[in-house]
């Protein structure tokens, strides 16, 4: 697999990728020389220590990396058997959200998940992931339909938020987001989301009430993006005010864990999920069956008991007449 398009801050390891492969092509196969293996161990402890101490703007570029695997990449790697599902019954077909029955390991299941694109024309087509209210509508649509199967829900949350134009606005985008959430936390089936790239605003939390909500380890679940939070706390989006901004909002896995909003920080293959898409999928794919053989055996109630109070006790509150000892 030839090395990824390079971020910002990745120089070093971009050169040292560029000369052992090099290196390697020089060689012709044959057993590698002690420069190379020297390179390779250089590079992997360079990957281990750079990735281990991401910031949080520099976590947000790798979970926007243009070659970072997404839902039609993991339908590939790990299901069977996909059927995607088309359409809200209303008003169209959105791209940015993709419905199908699948197969995961022994389960059925309806996987639904964001999809940004990978060359320009599909982007476009996606609309970079930002969904539209009939991409919602949709989603909501076969949930229902897997709840009334009882057929497991996993949720593939990938997007900067909802689509902001003024026809998402008219036909109700804050509306369906809304419904989303009351219908999600309502539904009869276990609900298994995983946050695999960016997890922007309402546009991600409109697919992602679950029983169990994961993280991959390099990805972001925010109430607001960095550019967004920059924009209006400083008028302006610049690199420092991103980063700052991407600092104050506590959106990295480690951050939420700590905090109790998401149940598991999934680990990456080294340098990032885009770096090993196959690697990813294998490691994905062991917590999702994990999840599922956990929730399958609950009752229902058991099961929409635990998810009300899973997100009724997100929060630390201080009742200042009770602090006062009033």
């Amino acid at each position: 697999m030839a090395p990824p398009t390079p971020l910002a801050f990745e120089s070093e390891i971009h050169q040292l990728e560029e000369l052992l492969s090099k290196l390697e092509q020089e060689s012709k196969g044959v057993n590698p020389t002690e420069e190379i293996r020297q390179i390779r161990k250089e590079l992997t402890n360079l990957k281990k220590n750079k990735y281990a101490n991401l910031d949080p703007w520099e976590t947000v570029l790798v979970s926007r990396h243009p070659q970072r695997p997404q839902t039609m990449d993991y339908v590939d790697l790990m299901f069977d058997d996909f059927v995607e599902l088309h359409g809200d019954r209303a008003f169209g077909d959105d791209r940015a959200i993709r419905c199908g029955f699948a197969r995961l390991g022994d389960h059925r299941v309806m996987l639904i998940g964001h999809q940004k694109g990978h060359t320009l024309q599909e982007r476009q087509a996606c609309f970079y992931g930002c969904a539209h209210p009939e991409g919602y509508r949709k989603a909501l649509n076969k949930m229902r339909l897997a709840a009334k199967f009882k057929i497991p829900i996993i949720c593939f949350i990938d997007t900067p938020g909802a689509f902001p134009g003024i026809g998402a606005e008219e036909r109700g985008q804050a509306q369906l987001i809304a419904t989303s959430l009351l219908e999600m936390s309502k539904l009869t089936t276990p609900v298994v989301c995983v946050v695999i790239g960016e997890g922007g605003s309402g546009g991600a939390l409109g697919i992602g009430i679950g029983d169990r909500v994961s993280m991959l380890k390099h990805a972001y679940y925010s109430v607001i993006s960095p550019e967004g939070c920059a924009g209006i706390l400083w008028k302006k989006a610049t690199e420092e005010t991103k980063s700052r901004a991407a600092s104050a909002l506590r959106m990295t896995s480690s951050y939420l864990e700590k905090l109790k909003i998401i149940d598991d920080v999934i680990p990456e293959p080294l340098g990032g999920a885009h770096r090993d898409h196959n690697e990813m999928a294998n490691t994905l794919k062991t917590y999702l069956l994990r999840y599922l053989r956990e929730l399958k055996g609950l009752s229902t109630d058991v099961l929409m008991e635990q998810r009300y109070l899973k997100f009724r006790k997100m929060g630390v509150y201080l009742d200042p007449l009770a602090a006062s000892g009033s």
